[in-house]
């Protein structure tokens, strides 16, 4: 039997096997998007430090690294400098029970539909406590704003999922994804799907809905204050959520790391790995984050509170009651 240290050894190996890739997916989505701009804009991207740019998220990184961490003198030293941790390690643990292909996901439990929702809403807490102990006007404003615009959006993300449920009969996500083999669920939920991607751009706190970190209203919202790798955590927070949020959005309707080829029985005979799929549709959603930033002017506030309240949720609840009803006129009521 394998000792106690040996088994920490292989979970540490595992978990570097997830966290590594998703930093350095960070670190170059942030590049992937200045260039995306520049060609919609139709301008130069960055393409200055290394071969086309290659090298401009270390270099960024590393000056991020060697700058001064500056503490406001009226701030709260502890919950100032935690706050970054928390939205960072949040981040991160999302991924625990995301499945990236048949068998790999570091934990494969019952209800990981039920702590990825758990882990999501715990999100706001950082932004919440970075405005509060910032003891900025602008700061807290923008940390007011992420914890309502997270709140209003939560509640409709979470009736859109138990759609999901029910279609699969099951919590656990790569039950989810094996559940979509005949048909993804992006095809007979569409107007669901069409939601869940809206709400997870206000998640995200991403363009149209940047909202608490709208620059010309609150300089730069919740973060104002920070800088070095204070301010770094947070971007990178917000990076990592997008490639979670997308993630979640391929295991949830577009079928996860199945192939095309699977909806026809083709599925073993794929040549390509179901990773390299799952990461395929995660790209495509990230474009898409990418592309809205550009296309799209900001919401006003009150617009984007009534496009959750008045809109997504009684939409989001009507989904519910629709799938169930479609569900229970195909397979007759339970006795």
């Amino acid at each position: 039997m394998m000792s106690t240290r040996g088994w920490r050894r292989v979970k540490v190996v595992e978990i570097l096997l997830i966290i590594l890739p998703v930093l350095i997916g960070v670190a170059y989505l942030t590049l992937a998007e200045r260039k995306i701009l520049g060609a919609i804009q139709r301008r130069r991207g960055p393409n200055v430090v290394g071969l086309y740019g290659l090298l401009i998220p270390l270099a960024d990184g590393l000056k991020l690294l060697r700058k001064e961490a500056i503490v406001p003198a009226s701030a709260n030293p502890a919950l100032f400098q935690r706050a970054p941790v928390i939205t960072f390690s949040l981040a991160l643990v999302g991924w625990a029970v995301m499945p990236l292909s048949d068998g790999r996901v570091y934990a494969d439990v019952p209800r990981g539909m039920r702590f990825s929702l758990a882990v999501g809403s715990l999100g706001v807490y950082g932004v919440l406590l970075a405005g509060w102990a910032s003891n900025s006007k602008y700061s807290f404003m923008g940390g007011l704003r992420s914890s309502a615009q997270m709140v209003s959006y939560e509640v409709s993300r979470g009736f859109i999922r138990v759609s999901v449920l029910l279609c699969a009969g099951t919590l656990n996500l790569s039950a989810v994804v094996k559940a979509q083999a005949s048909v993804w669920y992006i095809v007979p939920l569409f107007p669901l799907f069409l939601m869940f991607a809206v709400t997870a751009r206000a998640e995200t706190n991403r363009h149209p809905f940047d909202l608490p970190e709208d620059e010309s209203v609150l300089v730069s919202g919740f973060n104002t204050e920070y800088s070095a790798m204070g301010f770094a955590l947070f971007f990178l927070g917000e990076y990592a959520n997008m490639i979670l949020m997308s993630s979640r959005m391929t295991v949830l309707f577009r079928g996860g790391w199945l192939s095309p080829r699977s909806r026809m029985g083709l599925g073993a005979r794929d040549r390509i790995p179901g990773v390299v799929w799952f990461a395929m549709k995660v790209t495509l959603f990230l474009i898409g984050f990418v592309w809205a930033r550009a296309a799209y002017p900001r919401y006003r506030y009150d617009q984007l509170m009534r496009l959750g309240w008045k809109v997504f949720l009684p939409r989001s609840m009507g989904g519910v009651v629709m799938t169930s009803g479609r569900l229970m006129a195909r397979n007759g009521l339970p006795a």
